[in-house]
């Protein structure tokens, strides 16, 4: 763009922000927060690469809810657990709706499950849930799916003899093969180079979507859409995602058997031809390309980055892996690990639960908005706000974890070393909105774990500095790096 164009859309943008905040009149008990300036709002107080270390700090000044303004918007800000629970389970049905994302409504046009909002939504999570039990998800056949790529894993960890390598795209590949394999019914060799783009696809958008230009998109579409930037990648690879997946299920509706439904799509696209209202109004066939994508992004996404947290802690606190091996060897031996196994194993269960809790790997949780005027803890706040429940309050809350900033399993033990519930663990969210994968994510988190620690020593190359802070990303990933696995036996 040249200069002159810039000048306007910029006196464009200033103009528009005048007349919408003349307009906009919030109520006197709206929650309150930083005074913000005119078009930027408070983005520039706010560190846009990790927002939510910001909101926590902003937390202490203005409580546990609070506001800013990013643009035009007001976000409200939810911290702690109490606060979060009280909002998102006490007053579900208020706070049940998303945002319009301006990037993703351009993508998925707001189809599909994460940001798909009403009926649309309560019918996509309905067939999810329904679909995915269906196909063994808590099940003794998904259990089955889960141990056969565990021992695949193993198999791609040996092929390297001890010596150091990145393990992202493997372990990547193993987590993705599960919802793969239930959604569209094919697992991938893990050179395979179909599942390397793919894979390589979400991994780079998601890097790119935690970039500050990309996170004010949202706030900023019709100045941003037109820079060059990180955003225009984003919109590319979607699109070959969603010429992927539209290819997949034209090749699956030729095939399709509606007295023999394999996975997923085969029961979406026998759901389009039973000829009720629905059938048109919901299961068509943008609804369906959102909904595999929003299933293989966040089927493969956390649990994975979950795993290589869990690896490269291992790694840093070998006393605690040994606790592992030990714990390991009393209860399975040299049998394969079985989800009957987790109960007979606390201290292997209590390291899973804090990799998850010490990983933070979505610290600000998906974004809700409310559905309808909300009188909330004294506050106003109107129908059509975004809300931002920020989890990683609630994963560092130093009232429920002696050591929140540190990696200690024994957060999740007690006096007699079983392991101990505490109800402001809650990485998958709780509410309505909660992930609908959380069931399938625990069982990936400890046969893969277990499989992994029962047949591997693992060691930083030697030299290394192992580094806790995490990658620039939308969610906490671990910076990228190289382990040594020396086999066990």
């Amino acid at each position: 763009m040249d200069l002159v164009t810039v000048l306007l859309a910029f006196a464009v943008v200033l103009f528009l922000a005048t007349v919408f905040n003349k307009n906009r009149k919030l109520p006197s008990n709206f929650p309150p927060g930083p005074r913000p300036l005119p078009i930027l709002g408070n983005a520039l107080m706010l560190d846009m690469s990790k927002p939510h270390k910001t909101f926590l700090e902003l937390s202490k000044t203005y409580g546990t809810v609070f506001s800013v303004q990013i643009g035009f918007d007001k976000l409200v800000i939810l911290c702690g657990y109490d606060t979060i629970k009280d909002a998102l389970v006490n007053h579900g049905e208020e706070f049940s709706d998303r945002p319009k994302l301006e990037l993703f409504s351009k993508t998925t046009k707001d189809h599909g499950l994460i940001f798909a909002n009403g009926e649309n939504w309560k019918v996509m999570r309905r067939f999810t849930l329904s679909t995915l039990r269906d196909y063994g998800m808590g099940k003794k056949g998904i259990e089955n799916k889960i141990i056969d790529e565990a021992s695949c894993l193993v198999q791609a960890f040996k092929a390297h003899k001890g010596k150091s390598f990145d393990n992202l795209q493997v372990i990547n590949t193993a987590v993705a093969n599960i919802i793969v394999s239930t959604v569209i019914g094919i697992r991938f060799d893990y050179e395979d180079p179909t599942i390397t783009k793919l894979v390589g696809l979400i991994n780079e958008n998601i890097r790119l979507l935690g970039s500050p230009l990309v996170r004010l998109y949202n706030s900023y579409p019709y100045l941003i859409h037109w820079m060059p930037g990180p955003h225009k990648k984003v919109f590319v690879n979607m699109k070959e995602m969603h010429d992927f997946i539209r290819e997949t299920f034209t090749r699956q509706r030729t095939e399709l058997d509606i007295n023999d439904q394999r996975n997923l799509v085969d029961a979406y696209l026998a759901k389009q031809q039973e000829g009720k209202p629905e059938s048109t109004q919901y299961f068509h066939d943008e609804n369906l390309i959102a909904l595999v994508e929003n299933l293989f992004t966040a089927g493969m996404e956390t649990t994975s980055t979950t795993l290589r947290w869990g690896l490269l802690l291992m790694m840093k606190y070998p006393e605690i892996q040994r606790k592992v091996h030990n714990e390991i060897e009393a209860v399975i031996g040299s049998a394969q690990p079985q989800i009957d196994h987790r109960r007979q194993m606390p201290y292997t269960d209590a390291v899973i639960h804090e990799m998850q809790r010490f990983g933070d790997i979505v610290p600000g949780s998906a974004p809700h908005l409310t559905s309808q005027d909300v009188n909330f803890r004294g506050y106003s706040i109107p129908k059509g706000t975004a809300i931002i429940p920020l989890l990683h309050s609630v994963l560092r809350d130093k009232t429920y974890f002696e050591r929140p900033d540190e990696f200690y399993p024994e957060h999740f033990l007690d006096s007699e070393g079983k392991l101990k519930k505490i109800e402001a663990f809650i990485p998958f969210s709780i509410g309505k909105r909660s992930c609908a994968g959380e069931t399938l994510a625990k069982m990936e988190l400890f046969l893969f774990f277990t499989t992994l620690l029962q047949n591997f020593i693992f060691q930083a190359p030697p030299g290394a500095k192992l580094d806790l802070s995490p990658a620039m990303s939308s969610t906490n990933g671990p910076k990228p790096y190289e382990i040594c696995a020396i086999p066990r036996s």
